[in-house]
């Protein structure tokens, strides 16, 4: 496993968001360097931390550096070059995790649209440097030119829209057959790690791998459940998380969009939170909620985790989300999700 420096925000919670990311991906991390504000000019760090983050390379022996926030393609070569180590910035961190997360079919094909979307800004850079010798030829180009990089780039893009965009055509005729059958439909939606998988296989009975880590589901399950007299079908979803990039968020359109066409979303959150990363889970939640156009009227706050919080501690995540409807269990015992499903028949 390759040992990691991350670059980090100096909170808690981000640097345990980073760290999380960095373990899904592969790394293993061994030191942290915190600054306030990150994607400054040059190297994205102040150019005296740059140098304390180069000796911390070499102290601990690292291969490479994980940097929790957006870089441009010569910040990347700026830290490399200073490093002397590989550079990874969140939204490439992320794409690695994606990348070996996938199991579908259609999961790879959004995973590599979203790895060419995140590559085509950097096109212009790369061109510049590789023409100074500052950077070798890369996917196999014999020339540097920005017109050639860019195009093969967007032609690229525009076969695997095409793909994807086939996928949710035979994805929305399965859904319109389900909708011939009148069942309620209930998507499991929250930040990720919050436990949904989980509590999927709770309701079903399936076996899904559920672990701590992040991103564990990128493609939707469906499958029917007993709800009182009737049946309902639920869908296991894709996690949320805060600062995703448009490009990664519109590559993934049509697997989120089985949120869009449920009767109920549980939104769930981890209980176990601190109250600062807790409130920022459920705000990003809601403005991913929000952008697809799922009204808080369809939408179930769910606290999950609760066996790991005393009581006192539950009602004071209730009250950090003011008149929303809530209601706690724990997917991983099964504690009050009986109630959970009165409040969906109700």
């Amino acid at each position: 496993m390759n040992r990691a420096v991350l670059v980090a925000r100096p909170d808690k919670d981000v640097v345990e968001e980073a760290e999380a990311l960095a373990r899904a991906a592969g790394y293993e991390p061994v030191a942290v360097l915190t600054q306030r504000f990150l994607g400054r000019a040059k190297f994205g760090i102040g150019a005296g931390k740059a140098q304390e983050l180069a000796a911390l390379v070499r102290e601990k022996e690292a291969d490479v550096v994980l940097f929790d926030a957006p870089l441009g393609a010569t910040q990347v070569y700026g830290l490399a070059k200073l490093c002397k180590v590989e550079v990874r910035d969140r939204e490439k961190v992320i794409l690695e995790i994606f990348a070996k997360r996938a199991s579908t079919a259609e999961a790879k094909l959004q995973v590599q649209l979203a790895e060419v979307e995140y590559e085509l800004p950097k096109a212009k850079d790369r061109v510049r440097m590789a023409r100074r010798g500052e950077q070798p030829g890369f996917f196999g180009l014999g020339k540097y030119e920005v017109d050639v990089y860019t195009r093969m780039m967007k032609s690229r893009i525009g076969v695997l829209k095409k793909k994807v965009k086939e996928v949710a055509q035979r994805r929305e005729v399965f859904r319109r057959r389900r909708e011939k059958f009148m069942f309620p439909a209930i998507a499991l939606a929250g930040y990720t790690a919050s436990g949904k998988t989980t509590l999927f296989n709770r309701l079903t009975g399936e076996r899904k791998e559920a672990d701590a880590g992040v991103f564990t589901t990128l493609s939707p399950t469906t499958r029917a459940i007993a709800l009182g007299e009737t049946r309902a079908l639920v869908t296991d979803t894709v996690g949320f998380i805060s600062g995703l990039p448009a490009y990664m968020i519109e590559a993934f359109k049509s697997t989120l969009e089985e949120i869009s066409y449920a009767t109920v979303v549980l939104l769930l959150l981890d209980a176990s939170q601190s109250n600062a990363k807790f409130v920022r889970s459920y705000e990003s939640s809601m403005a991913a909620l929000d952008d697809l156009e799922v009204g808080p009227w369809s939408t179930v706050v769910v606290l999950n985790k609760c066996d790991l919080v005393p009581a006192e501690v539950i009602e004071e995540k209730r009250g950090l989300l003011g008149p929303a409807e809530v209601v706690a269990i724990s997917a991983a015992t099964g504690m009050g999700v009986d109630g959970l499903l009165e409040a969906v028949k109700g």
